[in-house]
């Protein structure tokens, strides 16, 4: 499979990015990836980069996104810092991706068992650590149930999994009110930006 051009770039539709994402997976679940030669799109990709989406994922090893969409070089900006949470700079790494690179799709990607969602249920502290998971507790306060402080934590993993999905969502609200720049260009059909949910267990992504 080649990588993307400008021309092949621009006949991708914000509907089918996500569709493109999703088949994906799927044959990543199947075992039935597509072959491809990465040198070659090393070389394809020497004079310019047309990537269709961009996601903001964990930094969890188990969460590469260009494994588990089964993607190649060039085909997807890759922003990652654990809890898939946004600030300025990814703001602005994904206002560069999707306003000046072109890419259709913004996908907030979650985890299941995610030790960053964790940490904020447990209120962990350790270093810089600490200001990090403070930007999850939000996700943890806005989860009501169980009202039990003894299920509220991290051995609960229920709990957890509802934090994360959570997490996810206020992600998305909070890039579309921090970010004009994408919050326009998804009012005008230019992108979509969506949440999704990839499960350790089986290697399956889940899309709201």
């Amino acid at each position: 499979m080649k990588a993307h051009t400008k021309e092949t770039q621009a006949a991708i539709s914000v509907d089918k990015a996500i569709n493109l994402l999703k088949e994906g997976n799927e044959r990543f679940v199947a075992h039935k990836e597509v072959e491809r030669d990465l040198l070659d799109q090393v070389r394809d990709t020497s004079t310019g980069q047309y990537p269709f989406a961009t996601i903001l994922s964990c930094i969890d090893s188990r969460v590469s996104s260009e494994l588990i969409f089964d993607q190649g070089i060039g085909d997807i900006f890759s922003v990652r810092i654990a809890g898939n949470f946004v600030n300025e700079d990814i703001l602005g790494s994904m206002e560069f991706a999707c306003k000046l690179a072109g890419t259709k799709v913004v996908v907030v990607l979650g985890h299941t068992s995610c030790g960053a969602v964790k940490g904020a249920c447990d209120d962990a502290k350790l270093g810089n650590l600490t200001a990090l998971v403070s930007k999850i507790k939000p996700a943890v306060a806005a989860v009501t149930e169980p009202q039990d402080p003894s299920q509220r934590n991290s051995g609960n993993i229920e709990f957890v999994n509802n934090v994360a999905e959570k997490n996810v969502n206020m992600t998305i609200e909070n890039i579309r009110s921090q970010s004009p720049v994408l919050k326009e260009m998804e009012d005008n059909g230019e992108i979509k930006i969506v949440g999704a949910m990839y499960d350790i267990k089986t290697g399956a992504v889940t899309f709201y």
